[in-house]
């Protein structure tokens, strides 16, 4: 089978399985209908793996090919094509591996909900869309890819379609997705205007000459066209990627099953912005405008996010804005031009963020669906499995020493450190501040988490407690599978990823940006990099302090945190209302609208254009005609008078000029 099939099969077999569950899943049964999207995508995850294992042990070309030309414009050319470079198999691999893992774990997730069927039908074709994504090679297939994953999100999101709640998230997940989707594709059109094409490789090649080129706003106001159409694109990102202020949609979509939870939240939806900025490197190394804005953003999410993950109590509320602060850092990475430290953070956090989510689901029917770890407690004699497993995906979040997560999250934040050409100003003191503080806090609000539903007083009910067990095998053999990369991934892949030739061809950097190819020559091996993060960094101390701090907070003194809440009840109130970023999306803002919506209506609509030139103009006439219809007597002698006295009229107009 040659290499352009594999690509074919790798993104078709999930689309087949899907329309086989969705369709025809009444006919064929629940155990077909998993095991039809189980196969389709462990063969996709398989060969993805076996074209990654290649392209690293043995001799590798990037393939860049159009299958179809789906239409033509004028010389605009709209194709569907591949570019599968390894930034791509990457992707495709992690992509891949988490959605079988999600695949597997749903079997006992939902063995007993009536959409069964159509729950599998909607997680393959996820998958398809996701594949399309990170496969194109052209900015149609790429938006093609983009909008499904969110629409398929719409679904998931709201798969319990009867609860009042899960219809709201989806909305909301979908409306605020539009707003960043609407840059994403004026920064597509700014492309295609300056380039013609839709094409990558094309649009890379012209970047020079976009960058010299200015968009004019208005008569006296220019900007770089580079520089717009980059921050364009970055909007987009900020929606799928849930970075603030766009960010309010990921905690909302919880309300879906656990399962979508880890599959969107984890590896696939929300990284799309991450593997994007990425993919346009050629792009945003010519904008230092747009790095310093991603960079910006990127701090505050990852900085302020995680403040909120402390006063949490819905176990996957929790990990979802753990997701958001992750995001968060990896953007950060963006920014300082550390797109390999980016793309290494978003693979660790794919498989330890899946494994917390699916972790949570774990807990979740153990515990009759109850949520709030306040009523959790002591778990660990009852779930051994998934308190271990739960454990490695912790140590992994918080980046304890050796885990896949203290690899990934130390470098970036040394990436962020050695940035030194965005200079010492205030935005480079942000950036690094926000990163160091956010180790302490994710330690904390982490291990508030594990605590609270692992250890301690059991405060569940006694007939919960009665019937707690571990979940299943077909529940924690992901778990395991999961545990397994986030222990170990780390060790085997920071050298060629970060530090070696991996993405050489696939992500373009400046040499005046290059933070990564400076700090290369202080990398020799991973055991050092483990050494040096004790002696010269401060991140294994922050993520020590927060990990004590919640351990006194919650198994030593676990009265005191009522006590910090009471004496900080202001600070606590602005972290419950999150900000007010929901409010003013979902109810300021509208009201704002509805308002100059009704000021326009009273005064637009009605008084000027209904009273004024509708009503008022027959008015008028119907005036001008009452006083004509005065006139109309009917009698000779009136009719003669008038002409005498126009006569006179005019007689005296013409004398008198």
């Amino acid at each position: 089978m040659d290499v352009y099939t594999t690509h074919l099969l790798i993104v078709l077999l999930p689309l087949i399985a899907a329309i086989v569950a969705g369709l025809f899943g009444s006919l064929i049964g629940r155990n077909a209908a998993h095991w039809v999207t189980i196969l389709a995508v462990g063969a996709s995850f398989l060969m993805s793996f076996i074209l990654l294992i290649n392209s690293i042990y043995g001799e590798f070309y990037t393939e860049n090919y159009t299958l179809y030309t789906w239409g033509i414009s004028g010389d605009l050319r709209m194709e569907i094509g591949f570019l599968v470079d390894r930034l791509t198999l990457l992707m495709m691999v992690v992509v891949t591996f988490v959605s079988l893992m999600v695949h597997i774990y749903t079997i006992g997730y939902m063995q007993d909900d009536p959409g069964y069927q159509r729950f599998f039908s909607f997680i393959s074709l996820f998958t398809f869309a996701m594949l399309m994504l990170v496969m194109s090679n052209n900015f149609l297939q790429l938006f093609f890819g983009w909008e499904a994953v969110g629409l398929v999100s719409y679904l998931l999101i709201g798969f319990w379609f009867k609860r009042e709640t899960a219809v709201t998230a989806n909305l909301k997940a979908f409306l605020v997705n539009r707003v960043g989707d609407f840059g994403f594709l004026l920064g597509i059109a700014a492309i295609v205007m300056f380039t013609n094409t839709l094409d990558y490789n094309e649009v890379f090649q012209q970047a020079s000459s976009i960058a010299a080129q200015d968009i004019q706003i208005t008569s006296s106001t220019s900007w770089n066209a580079m520089t717009v159409i980059c921050i364009l694109l970055f909007i987009g990102a900020m929606g799928k990627s849930a970075q603030a202020p766009l960010h309010v949609w990921l905690p909302d979509s919880m309300e879906g099953p656990t399962p979508i939870s880890a599959l969107i939240h984890a590896a696939t939806m929300v990284t799309a912005g991450i593997f994007m900025v990425a993919r346009m490197s050629p792009l945003f190394e010519l904008s230092e405008t747009a790095l310093a804005f991603i960079l910006v953003i990127g701090a505050g999410t990852a900085f302020f996010m995680g403040l909120l993950g402390i006063i949490q109590n819905d176990i996957k509320r929790v990990v979802a804005y753990s997701t958001l602060s992750q995001l968060g850092y990896m953007t950060v990475a963006l920014g300082v031009s550390a797109y390999g430290a980016a793309i290494f953070h978003l693979m660790t956090h794919a498989f330890f963020k899946a494994l917390l989510f699916l972790a949570a689901g774990s807990v979740i029917i153990a515990m009759h669906h109850e949520q709030d770890i306040q009523k959790m407690g002591g778990l660990k004699k009852y779930m051994p499995i998934t308190y271990w497993t739960s454990l490695i995906g912790t140590l992994a979040l918080i980046g304890f020493p050796g885990s896949s997560g203290f690899f990934s999250k130390d470098a970036l934040i040394e990436a962020v450190k050695h940035s030194h050409w965005l200079g010492q100003g205030p935005i480079y003191w942000i950036a690094y501040m926000s990163v160091l503080l956010g180790v302490f806090i994710t330690a904390l609000y982490s291990f508030r988490m594990f605590f609270l539903v692992f250890h301690g007083q059991e405060r569940m009910d006694k007939k919960t407690q009665s019937h707690l067990h571990e979940s299943p095998k077909v529940v924690t053999m992901p778990l395991i599978l999961l545990a397994i990369p986030s222990l170990i991934i780390g060790w085997i892949t920071i050298g060629p990823i970060l530090f070696g030739s991996y993405f050489n061809e696939a992500i373009y950097v400046l040499p005046a940006h290059d933070v990564l190819g400076e700090m290369a020559p202080e990398f020799h091996g991973s055991w050092d990099f483990l050494v040096h993060s004790f002696s010269a960094g401060l991140a294994f101390y922050l993520a020590l302090a927060g990990f004590l701090t919640a351990w006194y907070l919650y198994i030593k003194q676990p009265h005191i945190p009522a006590m910090i809440k009471a004496k900080l009840s202001a600070i606590v109130t602005v972290l419950e209302e999150k900000y007010y970023f929901d409010k003013l999306w979902m109810s300021w803002l509208p009201n704002l609208g509805k308002s100059i919506g009704q000021f326009l209506w009273q005064q637009g609509d009605v008084k000027i254009i209904d009273n004024g030139l509708v009503n008022g103009t027959a008015a008028t006439v119907r005036s001008i005609a009452s006083v004509a219809r005065q006139l109309q007597s009917g009698y000779l002698y009136h009719y003669a008078f008038a002409m005498i006295i126009g006569l006179i009229a005019i007689l005296s107009w013409l004398l008198w000029v």
